[in-house]
């Protein structure tokens, strides 16, 4: 499976490198399989003057299955709502699995949550909700074990 990751630089050797903000998924080498998502993620590089490069990953699937401790959220339900909002105030545990994926709370879907956390919805209000938005995937290698499962293909130049 091809996996994506946007940036400004080439990243043959990914490593994990704690954010400087909290993401959906705590500390990890973030990746998706929608380059489309990948190329937006770049955007932010436009106005500082850096070059926006979609690095390119192959992803040994079935051996990461066979060995690695794998949390898989197939939509955004009670589970995946609470494991965003913990890592997204500081609260998570990092390392509770190699590799996380699910469902990408962008900005819009982070509205409903931090709407939720406000206590302005109902959790099932905010579950409703975030079940209308066409949500993109998010792959996350947590460990530097996971990260071996993860295999340089080359990078691409963004344009714009």
């Amino acid at each position: 499976m091809n996996l994506f990751h946007g940036s400004y630089i080439e990243i043959p050797k990914p490593k994990i490198i704690r954010p400087v903000r909290l993401l959906d998924f705590g500390t990890g080498f973030y990746t998706t399989t929608d380059k489309e998502q990948a190329v937006k993620l770049t955007g932010k590089f436009i106005s500082l003057g850096k070059n926006r490069i979609i690095n390119i990953y192959e992803y040994n699937e079935a051996d990461a299955i066979d060995n690695l401790s794998i949390q898989q959220f197939e939509k955004p339900d009670t589970e995946w709502l609470r494991y965003v909002i913990a890592n997204r105030s500081g609260k998570g545990k990092n390392c509770d699995f190699d590799i996380v994926i699910g469902p990408v709370a962008n900005d819009r879907v982070y509205d409903v949550v931090e709407s939720f956390e406000l206590g302005d919805y109902s959790e099932d209000e905010a579950l409703r909700r975030l079940l209308a938005f066409r949500l993109t995937n998010q792959i996350v290698f947590k460990t530097e074990k996971s990260l071996l499962y993860l295999k340089y293909f080359g990078f691409e130049h963004v344009g714009g």
